[in-house]
């Protein structure tokens, strides 16, 4: 007891030490902690506040605080608002922790909520403009968490750690917000105000988790106050849907097979009604379909048979018209398991603090496979090899089956277009996909992102599945892509900054009913629902997420485009006259070619079972045996992965164990013990680039002339020259947040003792075990 009583004089000492550097501070062991902050509070004020470290001794908090004496005049930082924001709430006397061990270091500020973001506003010197160590975004700051990006909340009551939500009876010390992209910050509330504090985390707890209402979403307010942009025989677009009339999931124009009826399509309100989605070389389509709802009564089952049987017969015509039926509703994955392995895979990033980081860096990789996450990828990019072995190899068509064909159909369908068409390997062409497959195709991001907090059970990331399938594929074959690992990263950031109207509408329908067009001078009447009924209307001008100037700056985006990309070589006229007819990229529309007899044939008799299959009935698989499909799949694998690359062409992922990877720009960005510091592919990547760069330059000598593009080529180069001031996790994460990592794991550290007993100690041979 003396020994402990001794450290904590010593630990105490050193504290006022530091504090007898501040003027006009003034208190002693025995001041309340409470009057503490109050005390230091009158004292400094909020603008000599340089760095501020909270030291937890025996339950207590003390401050040790760094002022610049220079320093005199009050800094206030600025909020700023985006069009039609509105602040809410905000506290001041706040303190942003960063975790480090048993000390937290903290930087005194302004916590604000308004309708857009929850925003903390502090004079954060660890916070550089130097353009190579930082990637600024021009909407969303570092300190700065969108409402739908929010996570869950909890709060600290007597150092214990609790859920926050509804009505407090009871307001907490410290706040803690998990984020949906797994930034975690904690902000100490000790030294505010009483009144403030339930101000704002009641407001915070209200506007992030209580349900809302479509059109009190922040996109509808940005884009009012921001107000200022077939011909083929065997497949047509068909325009039955316009204006909606029979489907609001479906969108108002697509394609569907030419002898198909259209007077069908309405027959189930668009169920049951095979959708081309993508063409091959050989001729070969994807189709999908959303199955018909389950009944029990048999009359009506009756009218489904004979319905779906009339569909058979003019997607089904051997031996040229061959289909196979995947149904990912029940050969597949659910939902309900992609939920469940991604919640409990993002628990690995959500670390409060280096403490609890090294505490599970021991067990992490085997978490990492308990959660089953790169599981389920590796299971997607095989679904997606086997539907390609289908179309690339047997020559048949493939018609996905869902429920509603708007979550795993648009995952499958895109990986592999993804994987056969080079074009959707560009920045353009991806962009195009998404919008074709997810945006139009009728994803739910409202419901999938829980953007209203409604619902919880609907919340699963089926387009972050298909963006981490889609690095997969980047990280494995750089050269094949135009786009980067940071542009994908980005891209899922987006998800949850409600001023672009991509990500947030469930379908077409939704998006256009809800955004109807006004007067400017017939808003406030439109918001109360007393629409003038004479007033000229104009249309809403919504920003869509691909308009990246709207958040990075020209230097910035630089870093989304990849400067290794291997563009296609531009035959000559002679050449492109020999292999037009092979080689020409299928987008738009379908082609009329025939294909050739397949290899194993699709029997007649086997009508029913494609007919039960199609009603959601589970039966043995339609085609081939689970013995042939997997031979198939091997064969075709392995043939494939002989060959050299064809950056151009067919591209396919390695899906053994080892080559599946943790998507670390994107999940570990925020975790600075995870960073490696002048490391990683960042610096593979320098080298490379400046080997290009001193390339080019002896070119342009050599030809006395300079090519523009050669120029802007050379500028994302020399955003990456320093490579040794560079994080593993650029340009996410600066070296200077990165701290004091120990040597052996924390478990090792309490086994030997604390640091004021090893500092006591002489030199000693100390064995360390195993350890």
């Amino acid at each position: 007891m003396e020994g402990d009583q001794e450290g904590t004089h010593r630990r105490q000492r050193h504290v006022f030490l530091q504090l007898l550097l501040v003027p006009s501070v003034r208190f002693n062991d025995k001041t309340p902690t409470g009057a503490r902050g109050s005390v230091a509070s009158w004292a400094l004020g909020p603008s000599h506040f340089r760095d501020v470290r909270i030291l937890n001794v025996n339950s207590e908090m003390l401050l040790e605080i760094h002022t610049n004496e220079k320093e005199v005049t009050e800094k206030e930082v600025t909020l700023h608002l985006l069009p039609g924001e509105q602040l809410l709430c905000e506290a001041s006397t706040v303190l942003k922790c960063v975790q480090e061990d048993s000390c937290q270091r903290g930087i005194y500020g302004r916590l604000v909520c308004t309708d857009f973001k929850i925003a903390f506003l502090g004079d954060d010197e660890s916070a550089l403009d130097n353009d190579e160590t930082q990637f600024k975004n021009k909407v969303i700051g570092e300190n700065d968490i969108t409402l739908h990006c929010v996570d869950q909340i909890y709060g600290v009551f007597d150092e214990k750690k609790k859920t926050l939500f509804g009505q407090l009876k009871k307001y907490p010390e410290k706040l803690i917000i998990h984020c949906k992209d797994l930034r975690v910050f904690h902000f100490c509330l000790r030294y505010t105000k009483e009144e403030e504090v339930k101000r704002i985390v009641s407001g915070i707890i209200h506007h992030t988790q209580a349900p809302k209402l479509l059109k009190r979403l922040f996109l509808f307010s940005y884009a009012t106050a921001a107000q200022n942009h077939t011909g083929n025989m065997k497949y047509k677009a068909v325009s039955v849907n316009e204006g909606y009339k029979v489907c609001e999931r479906l969108p108002a124009y697509f394609v569907v097979p030419t002898p198909l009826p259209e007077e069908d399509v309405p027959r189930f309100q668009g169920h049951g009604i095979p959708i081309w989605c993508w063409s091959c070389h050989s001729g070969c389509a994807l189709l999908k379909m959303s199955a018909l709802p389950k009944e029990q009564d048999d009359g009506i089952l009756q009218i489904q048979k004979n319905f779906l049987d009339g569909i058979y017969k003019t997607i089904h015509r051997p031996p040229y018209e061959i289909v196979k039926t995947e149904d990912l509703s029940s050969n597949f994955l659910s939902l309900q398991e992609i939920q469940t392995a991604y919640s409990k895979f993002k628990q690995l990033f959500l670390i409060d603090n280096s403490t609890e980081f090294w505490d599970t860096d021991i067990k992490w990789f085997s978490l990492l496979e308990s959660s089953s996450w790169l599981d389920i990828i590796r299971r997607c990019l095989k679904k997606a090899i086997e539907i390609i072995e289908c179309l690339e190899a047997q020559n048949m068509n493939v018609l996905l089956l869902e429920e509603n064909a708007s979550d795993l159909c648009c995952l499958v369908s895109s990986l592999v277009q993804v994987m056969m068409d080079p074009h959707c390997r560009t920045r353009y062409g991806f962009q195009s996909l998404v919008q074709k497959e997810w945006i139009v195709g009728g994803h739910c991001f409202l419901d999938r992102c829980n953007h209203l907090r409604q619902s919880d059970k609907e919340e699963v990331p089926v387009f972050l599945l298909f963006l981490d399938c889609v690095w997969q594929l980047v990280h494995q074959h750089p050269p094949a892509f135009e786009f980067t690992e940071t542009y994908l990263t980005v891209l899922s950031d987006s998800l949850y900054i409600p001023i672009f109207s991509t990500f947030f509408f469930n379908s077409p329908h939704q998006k256009d009913t809800n955004m109807p067009r006004w007067k400017r001078c017939d808003l406030c009447l439109f918001w109360q629902g007393r629409e003038s009924q004479g007033a000229q209307s104009k249309p809403l001008n919504l920003l869509t997420v691909w308009d990246w100037s709207v958040q990075f700056e020209p230097k910035a985006q630089m870093l989304l485009k990849n400067p290794l990309y291997v563009e296609k070589p531009k035959l000559d006229k002679g050449q492109r006259k020999g292999t037009h007819f092979k080689h020409q990229r299928q987008l738009s529309l379908p082609l009329t070619q025939s294909k050739s007899s397949p290899k194993r044939g699709f029997f007649r008799e086997e009508t029913d079972h494609l007919i039960k299959n199609l009603l959601g009935k589970r039966i043995s698989k339609l085609i081939n045996s689970s013995e042939e499909l997997q031979d198939n799949f091997r064969e075709f694998y392995d043939s494939w992965r002989s060959k050299p690359p064809n950056y151009h062409g067919l591209l396919l992922p390695h899906i053994e164990g080892p080559e599946i990877k943790v998507w670390a720009q994107r999940y570990l960005r925020w975790i600075p013990e995870a960073q490696i510091l002048g490391g990683g592919r960042v610096a593979t990547l320098s080298k490379l680039l400046e080997m290009r760069e001193e390339v080019q330059r002896l070119q342009e000598k050599i030809e006395e002339r300079h090519h523009s593009q050669e120029a802007l080529q050379a500028e994302a180069a020399s955003l990456l020259r320093t490579s040794a001031r560079l994080s593993s996790l650029f340009p996410f994460a600066l070296l200077q947040r990165h701290s004091s990592k120990p040597v052996l794991p924390t478990s090792g550290w309490k086994a030997l003792g604390d640091e004021e007993d090893l500092a006591k100690r002489e030199d000693e041979f100390v064995d360390l075990g195993d350890v």
